[in-house]
């Protein structure tokens, strides 16, 4: 005879059997090695006495550095494996040899210890020199061979001081040894020369600098540098954008780099087939001073100059790049001469509304960085991803399933309970 507990027993035994077929598949993905090798990055933080300084939201810019790298830590990939250098935050005296000398690696590149990694960086307090060179060595050093990317973002709010070592000098130095080490800058609250050398340190190497007012903007640009470092290493390819559609260059999918001066359009082509989707990004960057006040436009349009769509965004000032980007799915179509797909020439242009600041040089043109991608539009007609599923359909699916035969089961028990207890 079947009992109330033997029923019961057997509902639970069934869901819980479905619901671990279900976890079983996400579970052996979860596992499977990808194979590569880690990516590595070190922050490499100034700690030198100008940190001291109040200006970067009412705080401190050495509270600001804080309070971005435990974000920034918090948030950090699993995979990346991540150390951290100081320069200029032990020795408080006048000499300058001895100065020069003062960095040290707070934290070894390596698996991420959260804890440890906070409270390495709770201890600093703004000290003394500014060694940007010899810190570049140092960290240099500091990987493990391999293939993976490996970065270095160095935040300061001044110059080397340390000189005749030259940072930049160092940065090409590293950059000529062929290890493919990127260096990233962030100035905080930079004057002219602050900019010009840190810029100068991150060209040498294929990095990108930035100037940073604030504390979400330091906290966000770290995290996106660290981020980078997980993502597989593509090589931009140099691109020179036209005046006008019918000159521009034909672009397949990829990362592209180019310049485009003050006032300046610049065009490119793109053959997109029938069934296929145009996915455009770009990005515009203020590699000097520029006026508050700016935006970029990014349209995609027909070789007769219908607009197709376009995307847009502004700044006020507090970023020193701006982005945006446009989707294209073409529909599905045929030539009527060949029954083939038929293919179409999309224009891509690209306007930006920057300005120089007075007395600064308005060449060469602000760098752009555009990436095209083509991919093969979603058949709506067969792909559960186009409603937003995505590879989940079969979890939904075991779901419903679930639901069903509990339903039914919990029905049947209950009109079970509701017969024993009539005929009692």
């Amino acid at each position: 005879m079947i009992t109330r507990q033997r029923l019961a027993a057997g509902v639970c035994a069934l869901l819980a059997a479905l619901t671990a077929g279900a976890a079983l598949p996400a579970t052996a993905v979860a596992d499977e090695p990808d194979g590569q090798a880690a990516p590595q990055v070190e922050l490499v933080l100034d700690v030198s006495g100008s940190m001291r300084t109040r200006d970067i939201d009412g705080g401190t810019r050495m509270a600001a550095a804080k309070q971005a790298f435990n974000e920034v830590l918090d948030a950090t990939p699993e995979e990346v494996r991540l150390g951290i250098r100081t320069l200029g935050a032990n020795y408080r005296g006048d000499d300058r040899q001895t100065g020069c000398k003062d960095t040290e690696q707070l934290y070894p590149v390596g698996p991420l210890n959260r804890t440890e990694a906070k409270t390495a960086v709770a201890t600093l307090a703004p000290t003394g020199w500014t060694p940007i060179g010899p810190a570049l060595l140092k960290a240099a050093g500091d990987f493990d061979g391999g293939d993976g990317t490996r970065r270095i973002v160095l935040i300061s709010d001044g110059e080397d001081t340390c000189q005749p070592l030259d940072p930049c000098e160092v940065a090409r130095e590293i950059a000529a040894k062929g290890i493919g080490l990127t260096i990233d800058t962030l100035g905080l609250v930079p004057d002219a020369k602050t900019r010009d050398q840190l810029s100068c340190i991150a060209d040498a190497t294929g990095g990108t600098y930035t100037s940073v007012r604030h504390k979400e903007e330091l906290t966000d640009r770290v995290g996106q540098l660290v981020d980078r470092a997980a993502d597989p290493v593509v090589t931009p390819v140099a691109a020179k954008g036209a005046s006008e559609c019918a000159k521009a260059p034909e672009l397949r999918s990829g990362l592209y780099t180019d310049r485009e001066e003050f006032g300046q359009q610049r065009w490119y082509r793109v053959d997109v087939r029938a069934g296929q989707e145009l996915r455009a990004s770009v990005s515009v960057a203020a590699d000097r001073a520029v006026n508050p006040g700016y935006g970029v436009l990014l349209r995609a349009v027909t070789v007769h100059g219908r607009e197709i769509v376009r995307g847009e965004a502004a700044g006020n000032g507090r970023t020193d790049a701006v982005s945006t980007g446009l989707r294209y799915p073409k529909p599905e179509q045929e030539d009527a001469d060949t029954d083939k797909p038929a293919a179409e020439t999309v224009c891509l242009q690209v306007t930006h509304s920057f300005s120089a600041a007075a007395g600064v040089k308005a060449a060469p043109g602000l760098p752009l960085e555009l990436t095209v991608d083509v991919v093969d539009g979603p058949d709506q007609a067969h792909d559960v991803a186009a409603f937003g599923l995505g590879r989940g359909w079969w979890l939904l699916g075991v779901l419903v399933l679930t639901g069903f035969v509990a339903g039914l089961l919990w029905g049947w028990l209950s009109r079970w309970r509701v017969a024993v207890w009539r005929t009692n």
